[in-house]
């Protein structure tokens, strides 16, 4: 059996390699090519192009990026053209699969989507064409399956591979003797992204929200959450410009621990907050775009809430700010806010309990079930 198989950003990776092992535990000979971040390749998957090259962010930045992402999927569509899998999966990149879907399945390929694009958020007009484009959905939240079969489109609801890996208790001194943190202190996390764009409108506001934490309260030990070695380097370099006198821990790859050591974590608005949820932290959450693509999403999005556990909860059980909202006094009040009121923290812990049990389902091992079915049937 062969499988092509595309992710575009890190937490697609993390996806498709626990997939890809779950397919291969069923069928050990299967094989997997396209696109994959290093975690893809590890497990078996043949990339084609550096996974780097589909992490654009934005609609201003997908415009600039569109000749060299048009060309990567029409080389991918001759490719499998050529040699047609068994089966496509584009895992989340909804606007650079679906194109590359819908031409597989128009020749006779089964297309798989795994991770729904937000059309229950905006673009509600995209539905035609992600019917047109796949054979089946693989939902990640649960309310997304019943709003795609109420619109007569295939899909399954399979849960989140982090909610089946992160225990429900999730301990910080552990993590914090193998960080070598401090166990006297109060540990913030700043998470600004794991993509470039949102580095560079987050990195320097979130260093100085911890500035202006430090001004505060003297028990605090900041920590920078790194998702490869370009963006640690990108944050050094933007530390000693911004804030050299502060002092902050660089945590390179390794996510789960800088949440798990942490008290609080100011994160920006995406996968980042899921695994936070999980891990039980609060937080609070930020988002910065290119000016002209916040004026155009504004009118377009039509959900009340940015971030996943408000969006999960159906209330704004952690706070978000967006654009101008998101300054470095206006986010450290409310870092500060969750410090001071445990009985606040312990509250949100029941309800992060509660959603992470709901979306805990062996997702990789569904994931595989539903492919395998829709191969054979």
């Amino acid at each position: 059996m062969r499988v092509g198989i595309v992710a575009g950003e890190i937490s697609g990776d993390k996806l498709g390699a626990s997939l890809i092992q779950a397919l291969k535990a069923r069928q050990p000979e299967i094989e997997f090519s396209g696109i994959g971040g290093p975690k893809m390749i590890e497990a078996g998957c043949h990339s084609l192009f550096p996974i780097e090259k589909l992490s654009v962010m934005g609609l201003v930045e997908v415009i600039r990026h569109f000749h060299e992402l048009h060309g990567i999927r029409r080389q991918l569509i001759k490719y499998f053209l050529e040699d047609p899998p068994d089966v496509f999966i584009g895992i989340d990149s909804p606007e650079f699969n679906l194109g590359l879907e819908f031409h597989l399945k128009r020749a006779g390929i089964k297309t798989v989507q795994y991770v729904s694009p937000q059309v229950w958020a905006w673009r509600e007009g995209r539905l035609a064409k992600i019917d047109r484009a796949t054979d089946l959905i693989l939902t990640i939240l649960p309310f997304e399956e019943v709003y795609y079969k109420d619109h007569d489109i295939k899909a399954c609801f399979i849960g989140h591979t982090l909610a089946d890996e992160i225990p429900e208790k999730v301990e910080k001194h552990p993590s914090r003797a193998k960080l070598g943190l401090p166990r006297d202190k109060k540990i913030v996390a700043l998470m600004p992204g794991s993509r470039s764009k949102e580095w560079n409108y987050h990195t320097d506001t979130f260093l100085q929200t911890a500035k202006w934490l430090a001004e505060q309260r003297s028990d605090l030990h900041f920590i920078a959450v790194m998702v490869n070695q370009q963006a640690q380097t990108f944050f050094e370099e933007r530390f000693k410009q911004v804030v050299p006198e502060l002092s902050v821990t660089p945590v390179l790859n390794s996510s789960y621990d800088a949440i798990a050591a942490s008290d609080v974590v100011l994160s920006v608005s995406g996968t980042a907050t899921l695994e936070i949820m999980l891990i039980k932290r609060p937080m609070v959450v930020a988002y910065r775009m290119a000016w002209i693509t916040y004026q155009i999403a504004k009118r377009l999005v039509k959900l009340p809430y940015i971030a996943l556990p408000n969006l999960l909860t159906g209330n704004m059980v952690v706070p978000e700010f967006i654009q101008g909202q998101a300054t470095p006094e206006t986010l450290g009040r409310a870092l500060l806010s969750w410090l001071d009121h445990p009985e606040k923290v312990f509250s949100l812990e029941q309800r992060f309990l509660e959603v992470h049990r709901q979306l805990s389902c062996n997702a990789s091992e569904q994931a595989a079930e539903a492919i395998i079915a829709l191969c054979e049937g």
